[in-house]
């Protein structure tokens, strides 16, 4: 069977991408990509990918965009829709599978016209106005946050699954500041490092780039050890080596640390739109799997008393959420939809 997977803008979208073509190819069916040339699509997907074809639109953001710039960017959008059109109609597509952006709108529209089943997936426990806008026409939208989700659970690298474990009581604490450096987290991690080395607990530490220089003089300053990285592709081994994380709640990295089943104190970024890092982060509050507090509230406060808290419980409910293979269960589902 012929897949298109279109979608991306940021990673979050792309790592969703990334492991529907390869549960495609594993089953033994070809998928093609369709994503644009701004965000992060090309970087993922221009090489090294498992796509028979990979394809770059030019397309923006329409949303956050005014006057002039917002007719322009719907007439990339319009422009690339017809370019969809030719693409699925050389490549013969059977199904195209959504992971949501600005990307996956032509692709997306483009199919409904051509009567091609569309199928989306939705990362964030709010919807992205693309995917609330075609939820009605599509054949199925999975989300892990909606219990309506004909598929329960969220594409997670095995790799995630391999070291789980549940965790009882603290011995290192992981802070997670993201790719560019989640200052509040940074500052929280600085702030907190004496109290935490006073305990014996120890302190890994992903900084991010841009807050690197900073970050390692001020441990550098207070005359702690920690285990600390601006960037690393060792986010599996790191995590099962953690007992309780603090973190941003992107869709991404939430259902790695649940599949994990490493408890999170979870620490939104306040601009994400539709404040839907909160809402991805309240969901596993709501299930008693972890905690959330807001930035401007008493942070180094919270996670101290957390030191405390029953961590076995929410660790065992983390691992009894999380689902593997979610990623083979949506192509087969795909594949048995088309072919019922």
């Amino acid at each position: 069977m012929k897949f298109c997977i279109t979608g991306g803008g940021t990673g979050g979208h792309l790592v969703i991408a990334e492991a529907l073509v390869q549960a495609a190819a594993e089953e033994g069916h070809e998928a093609i990509f369709i994503g644009s040339t701004s965000g992060q699509d090309r970087k993922y997907f221009e090489s090294h990918s498992t796509f028979s074809h990979v394809y770059f639109l030019e397309t923006t953001g329409v949303v956050n965009k005014k006057g002039f710039a917002k007719l322009k960017a719907l007439w990339l959008v319009m422009r690339a829709f017809f370019d969809s059109r030719k693409i699925l109609k050389k490549h013969n597509i059977q199904a195209t599978y959504s992971v949501g952006g600005f990307s996956a709108a032509p692709a997306s529209f483009a199919s409904l016209s051509r009567l091609i089943p569309l199928f989306i997936h939705e990362q964030n426990a709010v919807e992205g106005r693309l995917n609330s806008l075609l939820k009605p026409f599509c054949k199925r939208f999975i989300s892990a946050y909606d219990v309506n989700s004909p598929i329960k659970g969220y594409p997670v690298k095995e790799e995630f699954f391999q070291n789980q474990r549940v965790r009882d009581t603290i011995k290192t604490v992981i802070f997670l500041g993201g790719s560019q450096g989640a200052k509040a987290i940074n500052d929280l991690a600085l702030s907190s490092a004496k109290e935490l080395q006073s305990r014996g607990i120890k302190i890994i530490h992903q900084a991010g780039e841009r807050d690197y220089e900073r970050v390692k003089n001020a441990y550098k300053d207070l005359g702690i050890e920690v285990e600390f990285y601006a960037f690393t592709k060792e986010m599996p081994l790191l995590m099962s080596k953690a007992d309780l994380a603090v973190s941003r709640s992107g869709a991404s990295t939430l259902w790695e640390l649940c599949a994990n089943g490493l408890p999170a104190l979870f620490v939104p970024f306040p601009y994400a739109a539709s404040d839907h890092q909160y809402y991805n982060a309240k969901f596993i509050v709501d299930n008693s799997m972890g905690w959330c507090e807001r930035e401007e509230q008493h942070l180094k406060e919270k996670l101290l008393a957390l030191l405390d808290e029953d961590l076995q419980s929410k660790s065992r409910a983390l691992l009894e959420h999380s689902s593997r293979s979610v990623a083979k269960k949506m192509i087969l589902d795909a594949y048995e939809a088309v072919n019922d």
